[in-house]
């Protein structure tokens, strides 16, 4: 009989118990009274008792709280046999079916799909074949991206029943993985200017405020996660797509280093800037998601320095890239100055660097951006100019009026910024600037004309640079982000700064007040 496993809290019935816990005293040489040996006793018996009453394993975790953790923290669950895909499935599905006739993040909700392979992702980890950290885990999809037997709308009207024979190839990806595919997710129409009425659906609404743009395009992403329907989607980011909605919505966009991630079975809207990452509910999962989708591991894994201390990192904070503009919101400019005073508390040097003229690879940038989309739709703008909403048509066409001579400039122009960014980045470790120079802007607007939105993204697309956007703060109830930029390939670098400062703020676990 041992210390740690006493007879008597193991007996048959109150007899044997109070025998063998007389015995136990005296091994122990306990000078006890009768009154107090007495009291002992029935502490000790109702442990003993309440102890024999305890399930052998812990219950399968509910579906009341299971989607407010990490799904890092979701697939462990699965592996102690704690939760299931199927139940976590089902969770996401009931709170989908509550909250997004308000949020409207998702274009289709494939319900059956959804659990016939999370009842295979069950099967599998019960037999004992692991996929990885996205097995068993939810997962949403940008409506530019092919999902097998899922339309592919791209939020045009000539694409209402456009099936995807095929998975994307980073979809491919997501199911070798493990992930249940549970849907398609808002967009711009091609990616184009938004919020528009114009397309096959209305436009996805920011959760923090019903009356402000999500931004775009990868605008049901931003919803879904800010709105607890997902941990983890994939979006596109031509020009900041998948950022701006992460600045715009309090959760982590990151664009990884261009050509990373392939783009086969994903509708184009500029080849040469296009991107696909993740967009994801903190820094950790944003960069666990690119992993498996950017086939990242060992030494190239974006999670290698996850948790490591900051302390030496070299950050360069391109403050004039914000500070001096008009349009910049005051609350801005103190919220991008307390998170570099963060960063520098967690041991980083700061320290100002210019970076070029935004304006000039903001116009460079739109050139390519324009000329390119309209190439790949040049055809059907002639040929089936019903197929666009009007917005969407006039956005496309633009590039028509760019010349070869014009856009040879523009390519220069882009060549000169990315030489520009890699000799800043041969001083500092990491680039830290402004997301977007306002919070969310109101919806309103948008609905009767295109509205210029104040970021500072698209020159990162032309140079192909890996980018975070995390955020930093709030103001008037709608939150604030900033871009951390890296060195090419150097997912990891950013992601250990950004999770350092997620942890160091409560940024990252505000969540507006849900819907339905």
């Amino acid at each position: 009989m041992s210390a740690q496993e006493p007879a008597w809290a193991t007996g048959p019935n109150a007899t044997t118990r109070r025998a063998a816990f007389a015995t136990s005293v005296a091994q122990h040489g306990l000078a006890l009274s009768a009154a107090e040996a007495e009291s002992v006793y029935q502490l000790a018996a109702w442990i003993s008792e309440s102890i024999e009453r305890l399930p052998d394993a812990e219950p399968v975790s509910s579906a009341s709280d299971v989607l407010d953790v990490s799904f890092i923290e979701q697939g462990r669950r699965m592996r102690e046999g704690r939760l299931t895909s199927i139940a976590l499935v089902e969770a996401h599905l009931e709170r989908i079916a509550r909250r997004d006739p308000s949020y409207r993040a998702f274009y289709t909700v494939d319900a059956a799909g959804a659990l016939a392979a999370a009842a295979r992702a069950d099967a599998e980890l019960a037999s004992g074949q692991d996929r990885g950290p996205l097995h068993g885990i939810a997962i949403g999809i940008k409506d530019l991206i092919d999902v097998a037997g899922l339309p592919t709308t791209a939020d045009a009207p000539g694409r209402a029943s456009a099936i995807a024979d095929n998975n994307a190839a980073v979809v491919d990806r997501l199911v070798a993985g493990g992930a249940i595919i549970l849907g398609k997710l808002a967009t711009y129409e091609w990616g184009t200017v938004g919020p528009d009425n114009g397309g096959l659906f209305p436009p996805a609404r920011n959760p923090w405020s019903l009356e402000h743009i999500t931004g775009g395009s990868s605008s049901g992403g931003g919803a879904a996660v800010a709105g607890g329907l997902l941990r983890t989607t994939i979006g596109t980011d031509t020009g900041g797509s998948l950022r701006g909605p992460a600045f715009y919505c309090g959760v982590v966009g990151l664009k990884p280093t261009f050509g990373s991630v392939p783009t086969g079975g994903v509708l184009a809207m500029a080849p040469s800037m296009d991107h696909i990452g993740p967009m994801s509910a903190t820094v950790a999962e944003a960069a666990v998601t690119l992993d498996v989708i950017a086939g990242l591991a060992g030494a190239t894994s974006a999670t290698r320095l996850l948790g490591q201390p900051i302390a030496g990192r070299r950050i360069g904070y391109a403050r004039n890239w914000f500070a001096q503009d008009s349009q910049t919101m005051p609350a801005v400019l103190a919220a991008m100055d307390a998170a570099l005073s963060t960063l520098s508390e967690l041991g980083a040097a700061i320290a100002e660097v210019e970076l070029p003229d935004y304006d000039v690879i903001e116009v460079a940038a739109a050139a390519i951006l324009h000329r390119e989309s309209f190439e790949y739709h040049a055809a059907d703008l002639r040929e089936r100019p019903e197929a666009y909403g009007r917005r969407a048509f006039l956005s496309l066409a633009t590039g028509l009026a760019i010349t070869d001579a014009e856009l040879a400039a523009a390519r220069r122009a882009g060549e000169r910024f990315h030489a520009a960014i890699d000799l800043v980045l041969e001083r500092c470790d990491a680039i830290v600037t402004v997301g977007a120079l306002t919070t969310a802007l109101p919806a309103a607007p948008f609905e009767t004309e295109a509205v210029w939105t104040p970021m500072r993204t698209i020159g990162f697309n032309v140079s192909g640079h890996p980018v975070l956007a995390v955020p930093i703060g709030f103001h008037a109830g709608l939150p604030i982000g900033m871009q951390i930029v890296g060195r090419q390939h150097d997912e990891a670098g950013i992601v250990q700064l950004g999770d350092a400062f997620e942890h160091a703020t409560d940024h990252a676990i505000q969540r507006p007040r849900a819907v339905g």
